[in-house]
């Protein structure tokens, strides 16, 4: 089976199974998560540039005062006439951060398959590329009911322990969920887990936009990189002709009627109205926006902002 078809390939349209999140190796392989902007130094980010001897050349740039006489660049001082120094590169492991929503509203679809599904693979593409980056893996995984957080760690073992942890079934049972009790901010949560210089994802619908939000957001993209993942339902968008429908929600298959035109035209004015606030979430420094529907394809959406290798 090709990446393609790894990702569209899942045996139920409401959960997913370890076993179809490991066959996405090769996908997120493919994918270069970790290099959206060079930091300082001391933020740790990818390609961080030093002065002094490194492991990769980057560039000349005019001597200055207190430069490191070994790192002359002999030849463009020669042909420019005025003295240059090189400057080199590290690279450092990345620590990538993902903060995956598996709350009752993810465990829908009427097309494709639950945005939940859609979210986990795309947690898993992330994580497979973390692995190949040899950058640290790390996250917070939670439901209406459950969070677990992951310190970020190295290798293939920490995304296993990650992919594990999505597949449970604790979260994908909306039962259980049903008697969730009030949880505290899980982004706020994140903020115990994500360091500075990391690069963070957020996977979510996000259905529960509020200024405590936006609050931490800012907190977080202050000093990482955060990209947002918007899933979504076709019918979120746009209501289907009036009629009744039959469509998946949880465990259950439950009828809607989108006959009135009023509740129509405000089902489409709140889905406009949270996509024209995750887009003015976009405008902070530091944020990205991507969305994924229900019926996408996740490594196309990854793909179309992190280029191959």
């Amino acid at each position: 089976m090709n990446a393609a078809g790894a990702v569209r390939s899942t045996s139920s349209p409401a959960r997913i199974e370890l076993a179809e999140l490991i066959r996405l190796k090769p996908a997120g392989e493919s994918l270069k998560i970790g290099a959206l902007r060079v930091r300082a130094t001391d933020a740790g980010g990818h390609l961080s540039r030093l002065k002094g001897r490194g492991v990769e050349f980057d560039e000349s740039r005019p001597y200055q005062p207190g430069d490191d006489l070994r790192t002359m660049d002999w030849k463009v001082t020669a042909r420019t006439g005025k003295p240059h120094t090189k400057v080199f590169r590290e690279e450092r492991d990345r620590p990538v951060i993902l903060w995956l929503d598996l709350r009752r509203p993810m465990l829908f679809a009427t097309k494709g398959v639950f945005k939940a599904v859609r979210a986990a693979q795309t947690a898993a593409l992330v994580a497979w590329s973390a692995v190949a980056n040899g950058d640290r893996l790390g996250g917070l995984i939670f439901s209406d009911r459950e969070h677990v957080e992951l310190r970020p760690r190295l290798g293939r073992r920490a995304a296993l322990r990650m992919l594990r942890v999505i597949c449970d079934r604790a979260f994908w049972d909306p039962a259980y969920a049903a008697a969730a009790a009030a949880q505290p901010h899980s982004l706020e949560r994140l903020t115990r887990v994500a360091r500075p210089g990391s690069q963070i994802f957020l996977l979510s619908d996000f259905r529960s936009l509020d200024a405590s939000f936006e609050r931490h957001l800012r907190q977080l993209a202050r000093h990482s990189d955060v990209c947002l993942v918007h899933f979504f339902d076709p019918v979120e968008r746009s209501l289907p002709p009036p009629g009744r429908y039959r469509v998946l929600a949880g465990s259950r298959s439950v009828a809607i009627d989108t006959g009135a035109a009023a509740e129509r035209r405000a089902y489409r004015d709140r889905f406009l109205e949270r996509r024209a606030a995750l887009a003015k979430l976009a405008r902070f420094p530091g944020v990205q926006l991507l969305e994924c529907g229900t019926h996408g394809d996740p490594q196309k959406v990854l793909s179309a902002r992190f280029a191959g290798r």
